[in-house]
């Protein structure tokens, strides 16, 4: 049968303050710890409100931007139509073309789902040249521009209109990559030279829709 007999045996005042000063470091530091992962955790907390801050504010700016290029855009676009809508007339008749009418149009046929605008709307009895006008036009606008020939070509036919549809592009700036793509797909390329513009027919024969 064991006895207190021995119990402490061995234990000094010394080696028991001495642990005892040695857990008191060990939860100092603990401690210690703690509160340098609070104060990280603070920090990084704050960290991510100034960057949400900072990608709320840039997508604002980026989002004012883009709406005050666009309305530059639209203005200056509107500029250009004005400016070549009143001579696009007299170039086309040099070219063999007789339109009596030049207007910008949109169509808005909501039966047949037809919906398109047309920035210049050249006409005759025989035969329609329809004229986008872009700053720099680009492939995507070409092709875009296709689309609209087919819609109005459509639209066109349910409306009994029998007349040979034309397309030209416009533009302020045509680089040679979209000029030669442009020409490729059948359109008349109309670009700035001098003091006015001139007008290049698309090799063979000009696309008819």
């Amino acid at each position: 049968m064991e006895t207190t007999q021995g119990i402490g045996e061995g234990l000094t005042f010394e080696k028991v303050w001495a642990s005892i000063q040695a857990t008191n470091e060990q939860m100092k530091e603990t401690d210690r710890q703690m509160k340098e992962n609070d104060r990280i955790v603070k920090e990084n907390a704050q960290l991510l409100k100034e960057t949400d801050r900072i990608v709320k504010e840039t997508a604002q700016q980026m989002k004012e931007t883009d709406r005050r290029v666009g309305a530059i855009t639209n203005r200056f676009g509107e500029m250009v139509e004005y400016m070549i809508l009143p001579n696009l007339v007299a170039k086309f008749d040099e070219m063999g073309f007789t339109f009596t009418k030049a207007n910008r149009t949109e169509i808005t046929d909501r039966k047949h789902n037809i919906f398109t605008e047309v920035d210049a709307f050249l006409e005759n009895g025989e035969k329609v040249m329809i004229v986008e006008i872009k700053n720099k036009p680009k492939i995507e606008d070409i092709n875009d521009h296709i689309e609209r020939m087919e819609k109005l070509r459509r639209y066109a036919d349910l409306h009994n209109d029998k007349r040979k549809y034309l397309g030209a592009l416009a533009g302020v700036v045509f680089s040679e990559s979209e000029k030669t793509y442009a020409l490729k797909k059948g359109f008349y390329v109309i670009e700035p030279s001098g003091d006015t513009f001139s007008i290049i027919e698309p090799k063979g024969h000009p696309h008819e829709w």
